[in-house]
């Protein structure tokens, strides 16, 4: 007891699945968003000014001005919607393969933990903080000692991933 009462192990397990969780949110985040591009800006500024010049033409006569600067104003704004989809495409790709990547690692990571730290117990926790659930928490983790639950690596790694969804989620949002 006394080696595993000094133990790292739960702390940097936990900050590996937090780390995981990070990493995930960020590139879902970022999905989402997206980047602009110097075109992109260009184009919207180009459409927002040709509008304004649009609009400050209120006269009868001034009528073929301002409809032709709409109309170039609608054909830039159909360029804008075809980079974006374009733009759209290439990052769904790219996307999809860092977070194909992205499971590959955590899946790897964590088969090696549940090998290294199988039969192994992770931590000690007093009986009385996990009384309803504390046979799930010591599955392949050992009998209990001085009155201390062994947490298993399985149940460790179940718990770090949801206590750290929940922490990303509010920490980033």
């Amino acid at each position: 007891m006394e080696e595993h009462g000094r133990s790292f192990a739960a702390p940097i397990i936990f900050f590996t699945v937090v780390g995981f969780q990070f990493f995930a949110k960020y590139m879902e985040r970022n999905k989402k968003r997206g980047m602009e591009t110097s075109t992109e800006v260009q184009l919207r500024a180009e459409i927002k000014q040709l509008h304004k010049e649009a609009s400050s033409f209120s006269q009868p006569s001034t009528f073929a001005q301002a409809a032709k600067l709409r109309r170039t104003a609608v054909a830039k704004e159909k360029d804008l919607t075809k980079i974006q989809e374009s733009r759209s495409k290439e990052l769904k790709s790219s996307y999809y393969s860092y977070s194909k990547a992205l499971t590959f690692i955590k899946v790897f990571i964590y088969l090696v933990l549940v090998y290294w730290f199988w039969r192994v117990p992770i931590a000690a926790v007093p009986k009385q903080l996990v009384e309803p659930f504390g046979k799930m928490l010591s599955w392949k983790a050992g009998p209990p000692l001085n009155d201390n639950l062994m947490v298993g690596i399985i149940p460790w790694l179940i718990v770090s991933t949801r206590v750290s969804k929940i922490l990303i989620r509010k920490v980033i949002n």
